[in-house]
């Protein structure tokens, strides 16, 4: 068993790109059913590969930047066995120059809280990420407070999806999954009871951004990824926060191979994100988050 030590430089990136996601394993599993799989594609107008953990990290290494790299387990809701997050660990253990890994362990399964403490202390993950919505789970729920626990005594961050998803869109009742279990403000409770936690918040939270950025501003163990959208649909007021008093919570990310890191670093020069911001915003908030 491989333990996962990052072995990056930096001061040699442009950037650190906190939200890649790895949807297909060694063997061609995909991690989701074919009906989202088509459904998110249709969505996204993607129909692009879906690259494998070496490719994603000969992608990175090319345009020096470093990639936070997870699958989303979400079996319970989906029927789907997930991709494993072990070999995702072992994987950017091979690529620790340019990956980081985050576990992803489905909150509905009885044995979550091992699984979440084997993932961080035998396979040295970096952090979780979460997607209530998909997932199907409500994080504000105190049934899920041992998870957060483990995460929080391990000393590393949880990622959650905020906001609309693409997943189950334009399916019948859309698959059955629901989109307000990904209201930042669930995340709050999560925030208040669990301090030392460093929480982030993915994406802008269309259609709750002012509530996200609530959350941010009274919740200092909050941050904001600005992954899954082009910055030149970012609201307004997330803009405003990114510049002025949230930038040192503020981390780039693309949501790859959806949208990728050249079409966000091209968008972000037709926005009011100023330019002294974004080295902050690109490499040095998610340095400081991850310890690196």
């Amino acid at each position: 068993m491989t333990h996962y030590e990052p072995a990056i430089d930096v001061d040699a990136l442009t950037a650190i790109d906190v939200h890649v996601h790895i949807e297909i394993d060694a063997h061609g599993h995909s991690s989701l059913p074919a009906d989202l799989e088509a459904a998110a594609s249709k969505y996204f107008k993607a129909d692009g590969p879906r690259p494998d953990l070496d490719s994603v990290a000969a992608y990175y290494r090319e345009r020096r930047m470093a990639a936070v790299v997870f699958t989303v387990d979400a079996e319970t809701q989906l029927g789907q066995p997930p991709i494993s997050s072990a070999d995702i660990a072992d994987g950017a253990a091979r690529n620790s120059d340019v990956l980081i890994p985050f576990g992803s362990v489905d909150p509905r399964r009885p044995d979550a809280v091992d699984r979440v403490r084997r993932l961080a202390e035998d396979h040295g993950v970096r952090g979780f990420k979460f997607h209530p919505t998909v997932q199907g789970f409500d994080p504000s729920d105190v049934r899920f407070y041992p998870i957060y626990e483990t995460i929080q005594n391990a000393g590393i961050p949880a990622l959650f999806h905020t906001g609309q998803t693409g997943i189950g869109a334009g399916l019948p009742g859309g698959r059955g999954l629901r989109l307000a279990l990904s209201n930042p403000m669930r995340l709050d409770p999560v925030a208040a009871d669990f301090p030392e936690l460093q929480i982030i918040m993915a994406h802008p939270s269309v259609p709750w951004q002012d509530e996200a950025l609530s959350v941010a501003t009274h919740k200092h163990n909050t941050w904001i990824d600005l992954s899954g959208w082009s910055p030149k649909y970012f609201p307004e007021s997330l803009v405003r926060a990114a510049n002025s008093y949230l930038n040192d919570r503020v981390l780039f990310g693309s949501d790859f191979p959806l949208l990728t890191p050249d079409r966000w670093l091209r968008d972000v020069e037709q926005t009011a994100i100023k330019p002294d911001v974004l080295p902050a915003i690109l490499r040095d908030n998610a340095a400081r988050l991850l310890g690196l």
